[in-house]
């Protein structure tokens, strides 16, 4: 009988974008050690299989117990008569170096393999593995000529660095969700190479006064996770993002609007410029702008009433300025039927010229603004609808884009 070890409960837990991928987690004596034990639980719960790999320095700040608790597999701490740097080295998928020391950088350029970290990843160049590297020491340290210098003949040499986050003069270990997103990149087939994609996010507002303002209530997670699964597949991505409280990612470029106005705008000035082929309309601008804006801040102790003007449907002015761009519109409503639903999304669809219309309820309480989760019906110009049950905004993202390919191709 096969047992288990009980840490890989977690496996699959957010996504099985890395199953079946074998992973070697290469530590180094860095304070940023201590974050290593969570990057890997991070890779398992998306289906990665770790193997941790421990330098000397290493095993002075954390113990290997906690790596072989973090990852249910055992640790090798030492080269022996296993020849342990041979054998993951061409059975590993890829190897991360997290954190990574200039002391261990310097020897991986020169070729010196006196740990078991750096021997693994001369092994696993020599043998065509990807190698991830993650830089973390101190500012003064990674700022040093020889440093930057290694660094670069390790990206000439196909070795990929993600950079550290410099704060507190430190280069210090950079969000442990951006090392998993270069990670699931590594992995994820680019069938999107070449395709320039334009995507809206989050919600627009209107100022009462000079601090009171109304909105829509959008927290921009769907925008995000179509900007996310655009780039992981290959393309060139711009996001144009309304406020929102999601982190921006650092390999997107993102532009940050707050009016609707402003959103329309930037949108006309990009589409008169750059050719888009995939416009994603997933944010909820407000379709309203107040009149009578009040300059300074309005007493609490008077009434006040607010005089609104439609403002112009975005999605509708798309077509007008880039009649190849194809478009994908979203249509949320709210205590409809399924069948009124997808009636209104056709209705949308003809009105906007859209290519496809993304439709969802807000009445269910799973799949409300905040939530992470989403039910939808992709309508199309020939009326089929596609259904795709509660799933997380990433794998919604990632269908509807499959969507987009298929349609694509016909």
């Amino acid at each position: 009988m096969t047992m288990i070890h009980p840490s890989k409960d977690i496996m699959f837990k957010k996504s099985r974008r890395l199953e079946g991928k074998k992973i070697a987690l290469c530590l180094c004596g860095s304070v940023g050690v201590i974050k290593s034990p969570e990057l890997a639980r991070e890779l398992m719960r998306n289906g990665a299989e770790v193997f941790t790999v421990m330098s000397p320095s290493s095993q002075k700040l954390i113990s290997p117990t906690i790596m072989e608790w973090a990852t249910g597999n055992p640790v090798v701490t030492k080269l022996t008569g296993k020849v342990e740097h041979i054998l993951l080295g061409k059975n590993v998928d890829l190897v991360l170096v997290a954190p990574a020391t200039s002391n261990t950088i310097g020897k991986i350029v020169s070729g010196i393999d006196d740990t078991p970290v750096t021997s693994l990843v001369i092994s696993a160049i020599g043998y065509g593995v990807p190698v991830i590297i993650v830089p973390v020491m101190h500012a003064s340290m990674y700022n040093n000529p020889v440093v930057q210098e290694n660094i670069k003949k390790l990206n000439s040499m196909g070795v990929k660095i993600i950079e550290p986050q410099i704060t507190e003069d430190k280069a210090k270990f950079p969000d442990i969700e951006l090392i998993v997103e270069e990670v699931i990149y590594t992995f994820t087939k680019k069938d999107l190479k070449g395709v320039s994609v334009l995507v809206t996010a989050g919600p627009t507002r209107s100022y009462i006064d000079s601090i009171r303002y109304i909105t829509n209530g959008s927290s921009g997670k769907m925008g995000y996770a179509f900007a996310k699964e655009a780039y992981l597949r290959g393309a060139h991505v711009t996001l144009i993002s309304g406020p929102t409280n999601i982190p921006q990612p650092r390999n997107i470029k993102v532009i940050n609007i707050e009016t609707t106005e402003e959103m329309l705008k930037t949108i006309e000035e990009l589409l008169s410029k750059d050719k888009y082929d995939l416009f994603i309309m997933a944010a909820a601008p407000l379709d309203f702008k107040v009149e009578n804006k009040y300059e300074g801040k309005i007493s609490s102790n008077n009434k006040f009433s607010i005089q609104l003007s439609p403002l112009p449907k975005i999605i509708n002015i798309v077509k007008e300025k880039s009649k190849n761009t194809f478009v994908i519109g979203f249509k949320a409503e709210y205590g409809l039927s399924k069948e009124e639903l997808i009636s209104k999304a056709i209705e949308k669809l003809k009105e906007s010229q859209a290519d496809l219309i993304v439709a969802n309820s807000l009445s269910n309480p799973l799949t409300g603004f905040n939530s992470d989760y989403n039910e939808v019906y992709v309508v199309n110009k020939k009326g089929d609808v596609i259904h795709i049950p509660l799933s997380s905004k990433q794998e919604i993202a990632n269908k509807i884009l499959d969507i987009y390919l298929e349609a694509r191709r016909r």
